[in-house]
């Protein structure tokens, strides 16, 4: 494996690599092989963390968009010369299959590109004044950076969920806070050494492991200015209620629902659905795990769905050919074989799976239930587990009232070739996206991402992040 020298057990602050006395373990996901102790930052070392980012804001904003986009350039160069380390890495301390982690990786560097290109473009706009009083006068905006930024990323995605907090911070040239999450940090801190080869001024990122406590006294900072949150609901808003003045952005998920109509594509649609459901998993916040099909092709279309399921490989993550491995921890394992067991006790048939395929390793096998109803934890949450629930409606409008049977609002998918039923789901629908003709994990990283309802507010993406971390500074000018 190509990811051992990647590894840094150490916090970055102030451009420099930071140990303390306390540690956490990192374990390869499969294997539970001990990858490293990790630091963990104490009170002090948050403190400097703090007031590096407030220094380095004077020095950052003043960044010429030649200089910030040069920086992002020369950190697109050094990923792409490592990227297949940063994929094995993502695969070890995430559990990812290790094809899904060179799609990562690929992203990144996408990603990263689509932010030099948003650098170069982004402004603010010209308003016309020449009405009233305003007559003689000329106007327009200019977008400045709103201060220092905390960003708290998510286990699934760890080095692309990081640069879209990262990438717009560097874009509008806020200082950034990156906190990882502790079940897969070390992605995030073998960034740092990308970082320190670039020109980024001293302090402009720091990226730390940190207590819970000590998490929530950076939140409630006044020097930090812009919260950006990627993780579970319930984290989510109760640090929102913590975030005070600040600027608030929270991507937190969902349950996405698909609707399947009688005029739909079925063989594509069990194809895609299956992989969409049982990829990493199902440890993606768009994930599909509830699926509503017209009642004229239930059968044929349930029928299609096992057999494709029942291809889907469960293993070892290395294994080019794997789907389904590892879940994050044994917790989560747990978790879900409990809702499952709950579900079926409520009244819910299990067609395939059901079972934990191998504990050490933590596998769930894919699962797929009916007989389902909103009472159920597998319905009402975010599985965020090998697991879908499948259900027949009456007709195209029922099932799109089943999917909206949620408190999530991310991504739902609609498969028709129908366009009066294309332009119903748009209207009716609530989510943040509707994709048609594909599942509702479809996502390019440059689009506005994001959801309503529980799943959050704010939207990802180069061009919409950079808006949410700049505030536009009007000038009137009188001639």
């Amino acid at each position: 494996m190509h990811y051992h020298n990647l590894i840094l057990p150490n916090n970055y602050i102030n451009n420099e690599w930071a140990t303390s006395k306390q540690s956490l373990a990192v374990y390869q996901k499969y294997t539970g092989e001990l990858l490293a102790n990790v630091s963990i930052a104490n009170e002090k070392q948050v403190d400097m963390t703090l007031q590096t980012s407030h220094e380095s804001f004077k020095i950052f904003k003043k960044f010429s968009v030649e200089k910030r986009a040069a920086i992002l350039t020369q950190l697109h160069g050094l990923l792409k010369q490592h990227k297949d380390a940063f994929a094995d890495l993502i695969t070890a301390e995430a559990g990812k299959p290790i094809h899904y982690a060179q799609n990562e990786v690929q992203r990144a560097l996408h990603n990263l590109e689509d932010g030099i290109r948003q650098t170069y473009i982004f402004s603010g706009h010209q308003i016309s004044m020449d009405y009233l009083n305003g007559k003689g006068k000329t106007a327009y905006t200019i977008r400045v950076p709103a201060g220092p930024v905390l960003g708290i990323t998510p286990f699934n995605f760890p080095l692309n969920l990081a640069l879209h907090k990262l990438i717009p911070a560097i874009a509008v040239g806020a200082p950034i806070i990156l906190k990882p999450a502790p079940q897969a940090p070390l992605t995030v801190l073998a960034l740092a050494n990308l970082l320190k080869q670039t020109e980024l001024p001293k302090g402009s990122v720091n990226i730390l492991l940190t207590t819970n406590e000590l998490t929530q006294k950076m939140l409630e900072d006044e020097r930090l200015r812009v919260f950006s949150f990627t993780g579970s609901d319930r984290i989510g808003w109760m640090l929102k209620n913590k975030a005070y003045k600040k600027k608030v952005f929270l991507e937190m998920g969902g349950n996405a629902a698909t609707v399947i109509d009688a005029s739909a594509d079925l063989k594509r649609a069990a194809k895609k659905l299956a992989y969409g459901s049982f990829l990493y998993a199902g440890q993606i916040c768009i994930s599909s795990q509830r699926i509503y099909v017209v009642n004229s092709v239930f059968d044929k279309f349930l029928q299609l769905f096992l057999k494709e399921t029942s291809a889907i490989k469960s293993g070892k993550p290395f294994d080019p050919d794997v789907v389904n491995s590892s879940m994050i921890s044994d917790n989560d394992v747990r978790r879900i074989d409990k809702w499952v067991k709950e579900a079926v006790e409520d009244g819910a048939t299990i067609l395939c799976g059901g079972q934990i395929l191998d504990e050490k390793a933590n596998i769930y096998a894919p699962t797929i239930l009916t007989g389902t109803n909103d009472r159920m934890k597998v319905w009402q949450n975010e599985a965020f587990a090998p697991v879908v629930l499948i259900e027949s409606a009456p007709d195209f409008k029922t099932a799109v009232r089943m999917a909206n049977n949620s408190r999530y609002g991310l991504q739902t998918a609609v498969f028709t070739n129908n366009f009066d039923q294309v332009l119903y789901a748009q209207k009716e629908i609530e989510a943040g996206a509707v994709i048609v003709n594909d599942i509702p994990g479809f996502r390019i990283d440059s689009m506005p991402y994001g959801g309503i309802k529980d799943s959050g507010v704010g939207r990802e993406g180069a061009y919409y992040a950079m808006h949410d971390y700049t505030d536009p500074k009007l000038m009137v000018l009188s001639t």
